[in-house]
């Protein structure tokens, strides 16, 4: 069945979010796959409060859905609920890594929110429809280089790390991405868009 979406309450003791990039891409995969919704519903009490999609829920309001396909759970206690709740968000059993390497194309799942390594032949493939990485050097072909990647919490913090080490770092990839590059001794960015690479 289906409600509409400013019926449905969100849970307020859900222990689990989603944040930033990962949320848009939720709410990406729900534009682009929608029908998903329909094999897996929101779950929800006879209060409309939601015990399963929290997330869900929130990306479909962020993505202008005006209804969702929901199954409500009917007859559990206040105790059984919350169990309900932690269970339908841990995720039993592993990835089968050698296969998602072998038989699914990375980029792919990232982007359906799986964190994954990136294929280099993968990369290689968006390279050049990539404007924002044309010239950047990190995409140079070179054997084995040495690469050091630091994650900053904040921007003060990585404006904090500049102070202490000066080296030159290249701008943003693009307005969205929090993402800087450089190279040491540092390069600048060249003319990739007709560099081709060979299957």
């Amino acid at each position: 069945m289906k409600l509409k979406i400013n019926e449905l309450k969100s849970n307020e003791s859900n222990p689990r979010v989603i944040k930033d990039h990962k949320f848009k891409k939720l709410v990406k995969s729900i534009k682009e796959f929608p029908e998903m919704l329909e094999l897996r519903p929101i779950v929800i009490d006879e209060n409309n409060i939601i015990l399963g999609g929290n997330m869900r829920y929130r990306a479909c309001k962020e993505a202008g859905l005006k209804e969702v396909p929901v199954k409500i759970a009917k007859g559990l206690s206040e105790e059984q609920k919350k169990e309900f709740i932690v269970k339908d968000n841990v995720g039993y059993g592993d990835w089968e890594w050698d296969s998602l390497g072998n038989e699914w194309d990375s980029t792919e799942l990232e982007d359906w929110g799986l964190d994954v390594w990136q294929n280099i032949d993968d990369t290689v493939n968006k390279i050049n429809s990539m404007e924002e990485w044309v010239g950047m050097p990190d995409f140079e072909a070179k054997d084995n280089p040495y690469k050091i990647i630091i994650n900053f919490e904040t921007q003060e913090d990585r404006d904090e790390f500049h102070k202490l080490y000066p080296i030159d770092i290249q701008t943003k990839l693009t307005k969205e991405s929090n993402t800087w590059t450089t190279w040491h001794p540092y390069k600048e960015r060249q003319d990739l868009k007709n560099l081709k690479f060979d299957d």
